[in-house]
């Protein structure tokens, strides 16, 4: 009869069972008459104790010869063990070997370089600190798209290919599209969300977005993943609100599932436990001020480099909102401040521990002309925007958005240096591979 094939996080549930584990070793070591096999199969890690006297000369052979990586089918007796890291042993009866590497492995216990690593990428994945910040990752994306569907959101997907520029060309990747026509890969979702909030009223796109800023500062992608909500008749306190629900939700929720994966990051979670509404806000003219006190040579009129968020945040034991940006820094379609047309009602909110930016939105300028000037002062294409400015002409509202960066989030919670660690297959301006 043949034992049952079970992933590793439901042993539990089958204590002092005869099972089957299908997975890979990831390392091993002997005592002579017994073999210690280390296994993990995607979903958990376990230890199977191999005893020559208790199992078949070819199965101790086998066992004996596995390398590192050898993809295997384990079967034996669970049994509880204390001291083991899961709670659990497994006692092992027989070994069948997948398929056994003919070299060493390449990622080894020693140290490696970054670059050595990312051109590994394939295979540093399957280490236990990259697992567990895809866990975190896939946490966080999750509980995103739940807070957003128990609150009445509705998913609209964006286009990747889009004939309009959202957030300036010079951070475009520009295409040919066919015989006559440009083609860019997308900067946001946003536009397009402005138009599904006409339809729907509270909407959101997830997917990747491109950016070809020639950046190599330890928070910038070429590609990177954003959720967008976009919500009609939300003015900017309504907006900040909601970045504020949102980012508390996707913190309480990581705090409760994954705190195994945050004890191997080694990440010091009472900084996390802290971050409760409401956060810190400030205008951009007293941020200045205060970058000025802390030593940032920022001129008034200049958007924050990464040094300045660095600076600023450090200050804070929770996100930030820094409010109101001038206009003359930040994109087309953002709102006019009321009370001064030099700025714009906007916010990004920053991270504490110098993590800056996550979160960048705004209130939407719904009024036709004033768009329609920020367009021509941008030296935009206009006839592009003809669809966008009809969301204005067919009764225009007031409405607001954002954009979180998901690596840029997962970084921050993990506690991990460079967003590149964050993403399955970091995009950089020197890297497209693997």
């Amino acid at each position: 009869m043949n034992t049952p094939w079970v992933h590793i996080r439901d042993i539990p549930k089958h204590a002092d069972a005869e099972v089957t584990v299908r997975g890979w070793v990831y390392n091993k070591r002997s005592s002579g008459k017994i073999q210690f096999l280390q296994l993990r199969d995607g979903t958990g890690t376990i230890q199977g104790v191999m005893v020559k006297k208790e199992v078949s000369p070819e199965a101790f052979e086998t066992a004996k010869n596995l390398w590192i990586e050898a993809s295997v089918a384990v079967t034996g007796k669970i049994r509880a063990d204390e001291r083991a890291p899961s709670g659990y042993e497994l006692t092992v009866s027989d070994v069948e070997c997948l398929q056994n590497p003919t070299e060493e492995y390449p990622i080894g216990k020693k140290e490696h370089g970054i670059d050595f690593l990312l051109d590994n990428r394939h295979l540093w994945l399957r280490t236990e600190r990259q697992r567990a910040i895809m866990q975190i990752r896939d946490e966080v994306i999750w509980r995103c798209r739940e807070f957003l569907r128990q609150e009445g959101f509705l998913l609209v997907d964006s286009p990747i290919l889009s004939g309009a520029i959202g957030e300036g060309a010079s951070g475009l990747f520009e295409l040919d599209y066919f015989e006559t026509q440009k083609a860019y890969l997308a900067q946001t979702g946003q536009l397009y969300a402005e138009a599904a909030a006409a339809a729907y009223g509270k909407v959101y796109c997830f997917g990747p977005t491109f950016r070809a800023e020639k950046s190599k500062t330890r928070r910038h992608l070429t590609e990177f993943w954003m959720i967008e909500p976009e919500v009609a008749f939300y003015d900017h306190e309504d907006n900040l609100r909601l970045q504020e629900q949102l980012v508390c939700y996707v913190m309480e929720h990581v705090l409760q599932t994954r705190k195994k994966e945050l004890e191997v990051l080694e990440r010091d979670i009472s900084i996390l436990e802290k971050i409760r509404a409401p956060f810190y806000r400030i205008t951009y003219d007293e941020a200045v001020q205060k970058l000025h006190e802390l030593g940032s040579d920022i001129q008034y009129g200049e958007d924050f480099g990464n040094d300045d968020e660095t600076i600023l945040t450090q200050e804070y034991d929770k996100p930030v909102f820094v409010e109101c940006y001038p206009k003359k820094v930040k994109a087309f379609y953002m709102k006019e401040h009321p009370k001064n047309p030099d700025l714009v009602l906007c916010d990004d909110l920053l991270a504490p521990e110098g993590y800056g930016e996550i979160i960048g939105g705004s209130q939407r300028e719904d009024d036709l002309e004033r768009l329609l000037q920020r367009i021509q002062e941008e030296k935009l294409p206009e006839e592009c925007y003809t669809w966008y400015l009809d969301l204005r002409r067919f009764g225009s509202f007031v409405h607001s958005g954002f954009g979180m960066g998901i690596e840029r989030l997962v970084c921050w919670i993990c506690g991990i240096h460079h967003v590149r660690e964050a993403i399955p297959w970091p995009r950089t301006i020197y890297r497209l591979n693997p």
